[in-house]
């Protein structure tokens, strides 16, 4: 009887730590607003490239240490921060012409899969919602980078990510065509995200 309770007390003691292990490998982080910001770049009159960016970047990361793949996304954009530098053209922007930011106020990414891509490299698939339309959308990746501490004590990481996108799947339809040929903008356009994040004490 007694043996057969050590045995029991030691099944127990290593569950206990293979189950705190596990834990310890996941952290999570939240994105911080101040550092963050979501980029996008389309081509005008087909000849220049106009940049704008959104602010109140918001989301979570949980990051799996022993299997990247067990790792998710969480990415709210606030619509309404599009800013171009250029207050006419960032209002058409807010328009129902575009991002109809009073009926679709955010854009949000929520990842499907992650994957390793190399040192230093993830691929991240996942839905994203934008105008009322989720589409599925691949983030490249460059990170997340070697934890560092802030002068306030608290645990820092940073990323990278780009991803490529029609803007007609997404119902952002609104264009004009040009007397030589071409459209007035592209609908090709490229998205870059620079997100600062801080990991979050361990519940």
């Amino acid at each position: 009887m007694g043996q057969a309770i050590r045995r029991f007390a030691a099944a127990a003691i290593l569950t206990a730590a293979f189950a705190f292990q596990a834990s310890a490998a996941t952290t999570t982080w939240k994105i911080d607003p101040a550092h963050t910001a979501a980029q996008f770049a389309v081509k005008h009159m087909m000849i220049s490239t106009v940049r704008g960016e959104f602010k109140g970047v918001t989301g979570t990361i949980v990051w799996d240490d022993q299997d990247v793949s067990k790792s998710t996304v969480d990415v709210t954009i606030d619509a309404k921060t599009v800013n171009t530098g250029e207050e006419k053209r960032d209002q058409d922007l807010r328009s129902a012409n575009f991002f109809e930011v009073d009926k679709y106020p955010t854009l949000t990414f929520k990842s499907k899969k992650v994957e390793s891509a190399g040192a230093g490299k993830l691929k991240v698939t996942g839905d994203l919602t934008m105008h009322g339309v989720t589409k599925e959308v691949v983030l490249e990746v460059e990170g997340p980078s070697a934890a560092v501490k802030d002068p306030w004590g608290n645990t820092r990481s940073a990323a990278g990510a780009t991803a490529k996108l029609n803007r007609q799947d997404f119902g952002v339809k609104w264009n004009a065509n040009l007397d030589g040929g071409g459209v007035v903008v592209s609908d090709a356009v490229t998205i870059t995200i620079d997100l600062e994040m801080t990991k979050q004490a361990a519940k």
